[in-house]
């Protein structure tokens, strides 16, 4: 039984390797003499593929446990102390974007009533409720990136100037 999985498996490899000679005679120059810098051989770039493949599928093998405990990884995601809010809201988003928005807090909270209401919310809306231009452009801006999680408010606004 174990003899026809390893033929199994020769057979793909050889399939792959079929497969990646094909892709290297696709790659090579139809006039070599117009490229006068290239002097790979066809079983050279077939070799460089099966390399890039093989690494690849290394790669992706990765167990999670591993992936997350990369040390370089640890600089860029902190789960320490972090200084932005869990619970969002109208007020604490509306102040965390600043710029004169937080004046509207009382108005959208009435109308709108629900902070993920606020993040579906459209131009024509804001508009009715007599928010201008400029802020209702980075009511829309801000809650796009926070439903990308690009942005966050955070916990004490940053003081202007």
């Amino acid at each position: 039984m174990t003899s026809s999985c390893v033929n199994d498996q020769s057979f793909v490899d050889s399939q792959h390797i079929k497969t990646l000679d094909s892709v290297a005679t696709l790659l090579k120059p139809k006039n070599p003499i117009a490229d006068s810098s290239f002097t790979e051989s066809g079983s050279e770039i077939a070799m460089a593929w099966r390399q890039l493949f093989t690494n690849t599928k290394r790669a992706v093998s990765i167990p999670p446990q591993q992936a997350t405990s990369a040390p370089g990884l640890s600089r860029f995601f902190s789960k320490s102390s972090s200084p932005y809010l869990v619970k969002v809201g109208i007020p604490e988003f509306l102040n965390g974007i600043g710029k004169g928005v937080e004046a509207h807090v009382a108005k959208l909270e009435s109308e709108i009533g629900d902070f993920h209401k606020l993040l579906v919310t459209r131009t024509l809306k804001l508009k009715k409720l007599g928010i201008p231009c400029q802020q209702r452009k980075l009511i829309l801006k801000y809650a796009h990136k926070y439903r990308v999680g690009l942005w966050r408010p955070r916990a004490q606004p940053v003081k202007a100037g």
